[in-house]
């Protein structure tokens, strides 16, 4: 550790680190203030960056030679005894602005606070670097400025607005300076003082805010009368002219090329008020007048102004009697140039200058509503300029246009109804007995539907279609959708007729119906209102609903036959509650009771549409495509036949029916559906049984080997030739240990021997033979990992009647086996191995080559040994 560095040594340091070149500045040239104001002197200190207050002391020399210590900020005891009592009254006070500034503030200046002050600032500096210390003059002048109304006490001025008035200030000095005055009038209206109008000490004229525009009009001036005047003058009093004008004078002085102002004054001049002009309106409380002639409104105008004054009048119209001029509509205008402004068929006059006028002519009943009076009264200004001087509304005169309504009846009639579902409804709506129906009348009709209810329920009723004055024709909810579909249609056959069609009437549109007939009036601009409307009475649309009823009846005229012969089955269809049916049938076929090959599947043979079209539906059997007809013997009346049947058709029969309802045009709906009793096709014979089953000498091969399946049929029962029976014989896998994946078709021969092969992913292939007449044999070369998984095969026996016809017997699955490919291990490994001992043996020798030819180019050192290092080794051995 150092020895601590002596404390002169430290505060030099310090004073170094802190100021580096301090500047300290108090207001150059000389300051000028009056007896009784306050002197405000600021200093500051320059180049200061120290992170704590800078100190500073004042003292005072009336002379410039001897100061005496004033104040201080950082030492009590600092000030004579002869400012100590000022200061402790707070007349003279420090206060600080900075860090590095400081303000000293002498209250009620007195003369013997003439002379100069200096401030400074103490240094523990070892080396000055700067001025530590300034001075600055300060002159005290005696109260000169003398400012005063032009009457005492101030006058109160009461004014009507657009009148002028004029205010005076007194104001002027005898100071021994050279002094220059400035004045500024202000208007004081409670806690606002605006600046009006101002005479700089330099000269110039500068208007306050929102005074800008009447000062460059000439409506506001200021103007010196002698030699100690000032007159503020207003052309036109404005409402906002009213308040306390103050006239607030300064007297300025210039040293050394600027401008100190050294005192202000103010006094109170006057107070002024401005009287709002009286402006009522008279107009009618109520006017009544027929439709078709002219509405005549007066608006009576009484004020006490007698001057120039312009009125201007506008009309407004609305429909509530508020004096709110929201939703109104403007009618007519006079500006307070005597212009008239105003719509199509009104006109505005005057037949003097207080009574206004508003003419609309050919009334109608729009014309029923509130009609306002607005009327402003404007003042000339200066320079050609207008002002608003009053305003006021009228009460809404209300006016009622009284018309003569058309008369007449309306009737409604239902021409057509339904007994039906989908049966049509029309409905015709009639005007009679009309009177007063003039050819600015026009009748139109609106649709209404409500539901009829049983108990005494209110249930509203639902907008169907309306039609507007324009004719123009809207939808209600219930109806919009079937309307643009064209199942409602609505019309107008005459002038007096309008009719309303349901094309297809349902259960949900039984109810009452009724229409309401409206008058609408044509108006000036040739717009439609609706004047009246007449309701009809309801008409019920009803009918006793029953549920449709579909009977359908099979049979078969011959019951016993034998494969290969005819199938026939007829189906009987009786209707009840369905209009006019047509009927649509399907036939079906289900397998019998007993039957596990295909349970619960029902097969959709052929059908024909209530159009008597036919459509195969699911009969695939290509050799037999014209082996099934269905025909319509009656219209009620339908004939299925099957032409060589077969075993394997054996099943249940039935007739599923359709009835359909005509709706108009060639559309048709479904009114019920009915499924007939079955007919079995059972045939009574004791033919052989088939069996299928797969055996393979190699269930475990390995990859390449040949995979050979044997499927094998067996016959047991009756004994058959072998040119009898014929088989379609198909191959399937299932790639997995279990049979939880689809299988996968291999390969399939048919009984005429055509063989088809599946699609595969993998490069093994398959080959299908027949070995013997019960003997299949499936062959999968050059086996693949893939190829792993259960093996089984289908048979479809084929056994030639006594006809001479093929019936075909059910199809039977052999058991799968499972087959399982291996790896040929050494075959696997035995080219890899072979790669890698020849790589290896190429590497070694490429790096024994490497290594001989670095050590003997690269490494090589040649070691040169003279005769005498030989020697000294020699002779240190023998040593």
């Amino acid at each position: 550790m150092g020895r601590p560095a002596p404390r002169p040594l430290l505060l030099a340091l310090l004073s170094l680190a802190v100021c580096r070149g301090r500047v300290v500045r108090v207001p150059a040239g000389t300051l000028v203030r009056v007896v009784g104001t306050e002197l405000v002197i600021p200093c500051n200190v320059s180049d200061y960056d120290g992170p704590s207050e800078q100190n500073f002391d004042w003292s005072f020399s009336s002379s410039g030679s001897s100061f005496v210590e004033l104040a201080s900020t950082w030492e009590v005891g600092f000030p004579a005894q002869l400012y100590r009592e000022r200061l402790q009254r707070g007349d003279i006070l420090l206060r600080r602005t900075a860090n590095d500034a400081v303000e000293l503030h002498i209250k009620n200046v007195q003369p013997s606070d003439q002379g100069h002050y200096k401030c400074s600032t103490p240094s523990t500096d070892a080396t000055v670097q700067g001025n530590y210390e300034d001075t600055v003059q300060v002159k005290v002048l005696a109260d000169a400025l003398v400012v005063g109304p032009s009457s005492r006490p101030p006058p109160g001025l009461s004014l009507r607005e657009g009148e002028p008035f004029e205010l005076r200030c007194i104001a002027s000095t005898t100071s021994p300076l050279h002094t220059h005055l400035a004045l500024r009038w202000e208007l004081h209206r409670g806690p606002v003082h605006r600046s009006i109008l101002a005479l700089s000490h330099e000269g110039r004229f500068h208007p306050g805010p929102g005074y800008e525009q009447r000062y460059h009009s000439g409506d506001v001036r200021l103007d010196t009368v002698g030699s100690d005047a000032y007159r503020l003058s207003v052309a036109r009093a404005l409402s906002a002219d009213q308040g306390s004008y103050r006239c607030v004078v300064s007297e300025w002085i210039t040293e050394q090329g600027s401008w100190q102002e050294i005192q202000e004054k103010a006094v109170e001049v006057a107070t002024v008020v401005i009287q709002p002009t009286a402006l009522q309106l008279a107009v009618p409380r109520t006017v009544s007048v027929t439709e078709g002639k002219d509405l005549d409104l007066s608006c009576n105008i009484t004020t006490d102004r007698v001057d120039d004054v312009r009125p201007e009048v506008t009309w407004y119209f609305k429909k509530t009697p508020d004096t709110s001029l929201l939703a109104s509509h403007m009618l007519a205008r006079l500006d307070r140039d005597s212009l008239v402004h105003s719509s199509p068929h009104v006109a505005l006059s005057h037949v003097d200058t207080r009574s206004y006028h508003l003419l609309v002519r050919d009334v109608s009943k729009e014309n029923s509503g509130y009609y306002l009076c607005l009327v402003a009264l404007w003042a000339p200004g200066h320079n050609r300029s207008w002002h608003k001087v009053a305003e006021a509304m009228s009460a809404p005169s209300g006016v009622s246009v009284t018309w003569l309504e058309p008369e007449y009846q309306v009737y409604l009639n239902a021409s057509k109804v339904p007994g039906f579902s989908d049966d049509p409804t029309e409905l015709q709506c009639r005007v009679i007995d009309t009177k007063r129906l003039e050819a600015s009348v026009r009748l139109t009709v609106s649709w209404y539907y409500r539901m009829t209810r049983r108990n005494d329920d209110v249930v509203a009723s639902e907008l169907l279609a309306v039609m507007d004055g324009d004719w123009t024709l809207r939808y209600g909810e219930r109806s919009k959708q079937r309307a643009q579909d064209g199942e409602f249609i609505f019309s107008k056959e005459h002038t007096d007729t309008f009719n309303f069609r349901i094309q297809r009437t349902t259960e949900e549109d039984r109810g009452n119906y009724y229409c309401v007939v409206s008058a609408w009036t044509r108006q000036r601009n040739n717009s439609w209102v609706k004047s009246k409307d007449v309701f009809s009475k309801p008409v019920n649309i009803f009918w006793a609903s029953e549920d449709s009823v579909l009977v359908v009846k099979a049979r078969q005229p011959k019951p016993f036959f034998a494969a290969g012969n005819t199938f026939e089955m007829t189906c009987k269809v009786s209707s009840k509650n369905i209009k006019s049916p047509r009927y649509s049938v399907l036939i079906t076929a289900e397998k019998p009771v007993g039957d596990l090959s295909s349970p619960n599947e029902t097969k959709y043979i052929i059908s024909l549409d209530q159009d008597s079209v036919v459509k195969l539906e699911n009969w695939t059997d290509a050799s037999r495509v014209d082996g099934v007809v269905l025909e319509k013997v009656q219209e009620d009346e339908f004939r299925y036949r099957m032409y060589q049947t077969q075993v394997s058709d054996a099943g249940l029969y039935r007739c599923m029916v359709t009835a359909w309802s005509p709706i108009g045009g060639s559309l048709w709906r479904e009114a019920a559906t009915s499924l007939s009793n079955p007919i079995e096709i059972d045939f009574q014979t004791s033919g052989p049984t088939f069996n299928a089953s797969v055996h393979s000498d190699t269930p475990s091969v390995t990859r390449g080997d040949l995979i050979k399946l044997f499927c094998i049929v067996t016959v047991e029962g009756a004994v058959l030739d072998p040119d009898d029976m014929a088989f379609d014989v198909s191959w399937f896998a299932v790639h997995s240990f279990g049979l939880d994946k689809a299988p996968i078709l291999l390969s399939s021969l048919d009984r005429k021997g055509v063989v088809t092969t599946g699609q595969r992913d993998w490069k093994s292939t398959v080959s299908l033979e027949r070995v013997s007449v019960l003997e299949f044999l499936l062959q999968v070369h050059s086996s693949e990992d893939q190829d792993f998984g259960n093996y089984y095969c289908s048979v479809t026996p084929w056994v030639r009647s006594p006809t001479g016809s093929w019936q075909r017997e059910a199809e039977i699955h052999s058991r799968p086996i499972f087959i399982t490919v291996k790896m040929d291990v050494l075959n696997a490994f035995k080219y890899p191995l072979l790669i890698g001992v020849g790589l290896s043996t190429v590497i070694g020798l490429l790096s024994c080559l490497i290594g001989y030819c670095s050590s003997h180019w690269c490494c090589k050192k040649e070691v040169r040994e003279t005769r005498r290092e030989r020697r000294r080794l020699m002779s240190m051995e023998m040593d």
